[in-house]
């Protein structure tokens, strides 16, 4: 057999695992279709392989980041994880740059994160390139100023690991910066015009009415707010269900269900996953004040994370139902983590409940080529993940500064290695999302994601 046919094989096998359909059936699903459209998108929907490579050595990191104590980690580390939301969920109004996802997250090993990052700035710089060429295509706007390459990339990375490495120093002279969050940018820095954008969405912001992420999918009624029939995120649920959601849920939501809508069309590694969003406030004539209180809460059925199924004794920790690790890893890494946040059993699987964030804004990766300077904007990205990062991975454990200590050390010793490494691994993954494009495609077949 072919060193092509048995990777695609286990392409093929994995995605089937995960998303209970192979890449070869009609009609592909939807989250096959986004992850044909780059490398990157193919990274972003299969967390699975990378965790397949990493156990059968395909993949493999430098061994002094795997020494360091375990702690809880991200495990779908990539460069679109991360942006600005307010803290609490809907409750808090400090607006932070920090993780945003933690659906993969588990007890690992730190290494784990740094590496998917780095490869995801590469693959990054390989979407941008292929833009401005023509090889990708965007349903985004974007300028053709120069982009990033792989030279970029690897400075990228570089800085990312330097200001991860730096910020663990720190915390591990004065533990307290454990709790630091990045609440602002100097200017000129890529982030700080998106800092202003999410404080400008958040409550008391000027366009907390209009922009908020509950604004953007609700309309004034008289009777109340309600969730906007004509919202392209959400789909209406009948009587019944609705009746059967409010019923199950209810004790875990901290007001009145106003409404309930199906979720659609989100991200590329959770699409296909069931969920539901609450509209949650005061059920009372709408006001301004009212609006302030009202939130939407998400329902999800949870997937085991990415990487138990592949490493099922790196810790004990890891044998906790999805939803619960979920939870636990959420309330350990983030720095003020959701008031609502809790885990019901429901249909013989289990369901993470959580409260949207008033804010919530990501950067897409056509915003770099935005800048006059996109290679730098990258640079700056990456440094502030580093930051975020470390401080994510150092509330794992608070009794103690080992992890930090050795994680530090190990960055600064293995730092090069790692960096040629993750460049290695974009290659393959390039590669994958060639097989993967010739399992889903066939001739004169257009596919829409």
């Amino acid at each position: 057999m072919s060193a092509d046919q048995t990777r695609r094989d286990l392409i093929s096998a994995e995605l089937k695992r995960v998303d209970g359909a192979s890449p070869q059936v009609r009609p592909v699903l939807d989250k096959h279709a986004k992850m044909v459209l780059s490398p990157f998108r193919f990274l972003r929907g299969a967390a699975q392989i990378f965790y397949a490579d990493l156990a059968s050595g395909v993949l493999s990191l430098p061994e002094p980041l795997l020494k360091a104590p375990l702690t809880r980690i991200v495990g779908d580390c990539h460069l679109a994880n991360f942006g600005f939301f307010s803290e609490q969920g809907s409750y808090g109004d400090t607006v932070i740059w920090a993780p945003n996802d933690y659906d993969d997250a588990a007890e690992g090993p730190a290494g784990f994160d740094l590496a998917r990052f780095c490869i995801s700035l590469f693959l990054a710089a390989d979407y941008l390139e292929g833009l401005v060429a023509g090889r990708y295509s965007s349903e985004e706007g974007f300028r053709t100023n120069t982009p990033p390459d792989g030279k970029d990339a690897a400075k990228a990375a570089r800085s990312f690991l330097k200001a991860y490495r730096k910020t663990l120093v720190r915390i591990a002279r004065d533990p307290e910066e454990r709790d630091g969050a990045l609440k602002g940018f100097d200017k000129g820095h890529f982030l700080k015009k998106p800092l202003e954008k999410a404080r400008a969405r958040a409550p008391g912001g000027r366009k907390f009415e209009k922009k908020s992420s509950v604004a953007k999918l609700t309309e004034r009624t008289r009777s109340g707010f309600r969730f906007d029939p004509a919202a392209d995120k959400l789909d209406p649920v009948d009587l019944a269900l609705a009746d059967e959601l409010e019923d199950i849920f209810r004790p875990h939501l901290d007001d009145s269900i106003l409404d309930v809508a199906r979720r659609v069309g989100a991200g590329t590694g959770s699409l296909g996953v069931d969920r539901f969003f609450f509209l949650v406030g005061p059920d009372e004539a709408p006001t301004a004040e009212s609006f302030r209180e009202t939130h939407v809460v998400e329902v999800k059925q949870q997937r085991p994370a990415a990487l138990t199924y592949h490493f099922p004794k790196l810790s004990p920790v890891n044998r906790m139902t999805s939803a619960h690790l979920t939870v636990d890893c959420q309330r350990r890494m983030m720095r003020r983590p959701d008031l609502v946040l809790d885990e019901v059993a429901w249909k013989g699987t289990t369901w993470l409940v959580r409260s949207r964030h008033h804010t919530w804004l990501t950067i897409d990766p056509e915003e770099f080529l935005e800048e006059t300077d996109p290679a730098r904007a990258l640079k700056d990205y990456a440094k502030a993940c580093g930051t975020a990062l470390a401080r994510t991975h150092a509330r794992g454990d608070r009794r103690s500064v080992r992890f930090e200590k050795v994680m530090a050390a190990a960055v600064d010793r293995c730092g090069a290695e790692l960096v040629a490494c993750a460049s290695d691994y974009a290659g393959l993954v390039r590669s994958d999302h060639g097989l993967l494009v010739g399992m889903v495609t066939r001739p004169g077949e257009t596919l829409h994601a």
